[in-house]
């Protein structure tokens, strides 16, 4: 759970990595979790390593069809004839043992029988009736895995905090596995703050726009799997703003606020997050995104988001997903980020990271090429749709020319 450590950066516009250093030094992961069959496991976060309760093979195997023979009987030099006595097929072992002068026809992935060490391809035999011819260059061991060559017993299969695949799943089955113990899920409350927000489903009044915040914020999270408290939209009341932050203190690991944290917002809201906790009010050198609150009301980490749609989206993608993440345990993990040409001249004055919105794609030579998705600014939602990845540019940078080489962050496996 989160633990308040008393170091409340200095800077006045902190950099993101900044940020996420001190959020990663004031969260701890959370406490509890579940026994569960493989199949509703995945995506959860291993509470505990898996070990191996079996070697993997787990019997000297064939890596090839071909013939199980002793390698005492290969020659040094020129043929030697062996006899075939039997079959040997995968899930169809032989039964008998291969002896002096014998060998037995084997199958990719079938038991190697008892007496032989060693398999010869079928490609370099001549078989002539029940016997085969077998020349020189072979060594003792070809071509069979050993007991444990892939997985031995008692061997950390996975490691705790790692976030379960599809292939994880099928690895587990493999050891006859059928339950893994996870992080519980974590728990997170979310609200929107203003009086100019209207809910679906309502006429705005003059002067009100849709809540569209929320609905970003419950795709981002129900992609993280994580329990999802909507706590809709809460008005620029100071008994409702105190009554909604201590509600969703109470019941989330997490509280998370769309607008309402920018310098010039209603006062009693900072008031009431100070009255609660420790919050600090930063300015983040990026852009979109610039203003972020962080802090601890009690045990609950509490995350204050920008109003504007894309700055909530950038700012969540860039530092609230790695604060969660660390929150259920998951392995540190660095997003994967491209350097490709830049097809588009982009705009930007130095001073803050810019996270512009962009378009990866194939060119005609087959190369990937990025390009902008057009207006940038942090009211444009429709950037974000449009949008496959990040163009991250950095803070010292100024407008950039076509051609030039960029830094892309994929959308896919980041969103």
């Amino acid at each position: 759970m989160p633990q308040d450590k008393n170091a409340t950066p200095r800077a006045p516009l902190l950099t993101v990595e900044q940020a996420l250093g001190y959020i990663r030094d004031n969260l701890q992961p959370i406490e509890g979790y579940e026994q569960l069959a493989l199949r509703e496991a995945l995506g959860r976060v291993l509470a505990a390593d898996v070990l191996s309760p079996i070697d993997v093979p787990p019997h000297a195997n064939s890596a090839m069809d071909g013939y199980a023979l002793r390698a005492a009987d290969l020659p040094a030099g020129g043929e030697v004839t062996l006899r075939v006595t039997g079959t040997a097929l995968a899930g169809h072992p032989f039964s008998g043992s291969v002896g002096d002068g014998q060998c037995v026809r084997i199958m990719t992935g079938a038991n190697v029988p008892a007496g032989a060490n060693t398999v010869v391809m079928q490609e370099d035999v001549r078989r002539e009736g029940d016997v085969i011819h077998v020349g020189g260059g072979h060594r003792q061991g070809a071509n069979v895995r050993l007991p444990g060559e892939d997985i031995a017993t008692g061997a950390t299969v996975l490691a705790r905090g790692r976030q379960l695949t599809p292939a994880d799943l099928g690895l587990l089955a493999s050891l006859g596995i059928a339950e893994v113990r996870v992080v519980r899920r974590l728990r997170v409350a979310f609200f929107s703050t203003g009086d100019e927000l209207c809910s679906l489903g309502e006429i705005p009044r003059e002067g009100q726009i849709y809540d569209s915040n929320r609905y970003t914020l419950h795709g981002m999270l129900r992609r993280l799997g994580v329990e999802i408290i909507d706590m809709g939209v809460v008005r620029d009341r100071r008994e409702d703003i105190a009554a909604a932050f201590r509600q969703g203190a109470a019941a989330a690991d997490v509280l998370m606020t769309s607008g309402g944290v920018s310098v010039g917002d209603a006062d009693f809201v900072k008031e009431t997050l100070d009255a609660l906790g420790k919050v600090n009010f930063w300015k983040i050198a990026m852009k979109p995104g610039k203003p972020l609150a962080f802090g601890l009301l009690d045990r609950t980490a509490f995350f204050g988001l920008p109003g504007n749609p894309v700055s909530s989206m950038a700012t969540f993608y860039q530092i609230v997903q790695p604060a969660l993440r660390r929150l259920t345990g998951q392995q540190d993990q660095a997003p994967l980020r491209l350097r490709v040409p830049c097809a588009s001249p982009l705009k930007k004055s130095a001073g803050r990271a810019d996270f512009q919105r962009g378009i990866l794609e194939y060119d005609g030579a087959g190369q990937l090429t990025v390009r902008s998705t057009g207006p940038q600014g942090s009211h444009v939602l429709s950037s974000m749709s449009r949008a496959n990845c990040f163009i991250i540019l950095p803070a010292e940078w100024e407008n950039v020319e076509a051609g030039t080489t960029v830094e892309v962050e994929p959308f896919a496996g980041l969103i």
